[in-house]
């Protein structure tokens, strides 16, 4: 059976474009006959907040998006769902990853490698040369570990080779993560998780089959491939949509003050909020009310967008 996944981060109050990837996800899988589970991504500790994951909960059933897993509920012992409850399982698949010996110390700043790196030509993104990376593993720049006595970073080494995959949305796509995003980071230096590992371990152990999630991490899919693959995990589906976007091209985000739930959820019902996500996602004509179930039955891949969705905001 289909298993999806809406796995956000609670850093404040959920806007038009989470309700729009949550939405999604929840067709997508509900339209297989699937299951949907909630988690809560809350690796970061100073940002997220377990107030904020209640009301991304109490907004998700405003809508009528119900989860069959997981939640804060779950909190209690076992913390099934919430990330932050999750070290010692990151810290066994981590300790795997060490013993193939393709991870090592890194104590590079942000700062050290935007003065030093090279940005990827196609759009600025900071790709990590291997500057720490030790004598002995494949392409190795330094002679010895500098590192004593500093705070390190984990990073995995990445080869020089295609990661390919057919996305169900974008269809196929093949990335050399040596030039795309170089040697990652798995544990960050102040010891919290780094989202690529913690994903990749959550989806498999939790069994989920369906990702899907906003175009801006499809390059996130190779790398996690990447890590099922050492990992000998189960590598699950991938279907990436547009992005909703303001006047100004940019992602939606908190600093679109009048699309936050708070603010919506005053000015609309859920069901004009459902049919305005339904037609910008390309389901129906015109943004008439509906509620999912209703939306339920329309929904079609093949109906969304490939590029990005401008919005009034």
């Amino acid at each position: 059976m289909t298993k999806g996944r809406f796995a956000p981060s609670p850093s404040g109050r959920m806007h038009l474009g989470n309700v729009y990837a949550a939405l999604l996800s929840w067709l997508s899988v509900k339209k297989k006959g699937g299951s949907w589970v909630l988690r809560i991504e809350d690796l970061d500790p100073q940002r997220c907040k377990l107030e904020y994951a209640l009301q991304l909960e109490d907004d998700l059933r405003w809508l009528g998006l119900d989860w069959d897993e997981g939640g804060t509920e779950n909190r209690g012992n076992c913390g099934t769902y919430l990330q932050s409850q999750r070290s010692e399982i990151y810290e066994e698949y981590l300790n795997r990853l060490n013993k193939t010996g393709l991870t090592y110390p890194c104590t590079c700043t942000r700062a050290d490698i935007m003065a030093t790196q090279a940005p990827h030509e196609s759009d600025g993104r900071i790709v990590y040369k291997g500057t720490c990376r030790p004598l002995g593993m494949p392409n190795h720049t330094t002679s010895e570990y500098p590192h004593s006595g500093k705070q390190a970073a984990t990073r995995l080494y990445v080869p020089d080779k295609q990661i390919s995959f057919t996305d169900g949305h974008y269809g196929a796509q093949s990335v050399n993560l040596a030039t795309h995003c170089g040697d990652f980071v798995l544990r960050r230096k102040d010891g919290a998780w780094a989202y690529q590992l913690a994903v990749v371990v959550d989806d498999a152990l939790m069994g989920i089959t369906e990702v899907v999630r906003g175009r801006d991490l499809l390059l996130s899919a190779s790398q996690q491939i990447y890590l099922y693959d050492m990992l000998s995990l189960r590598t699950p589906d991938f279907i990436h949509f547009p992005l909703l976007c303001n006047n100004e091209r940019q992602r939606l985000s908190k600093r679109d003050k009048s699309l936050d739930m708070g603010i919506l959820r005053s000015q609309h019902t859920p069901e004009q909020i459902i049919g305005k996500i339904a037609y910008y996602a390309g389901q129906t004509d015109r943004p008439e009310p509906m509620n999912p179930e209703e939306l339920l039955k329309i929904f079609a891949w093949e109906k969304v967008p490939v590029k990005d969705i401008i919005i009034d905001c």
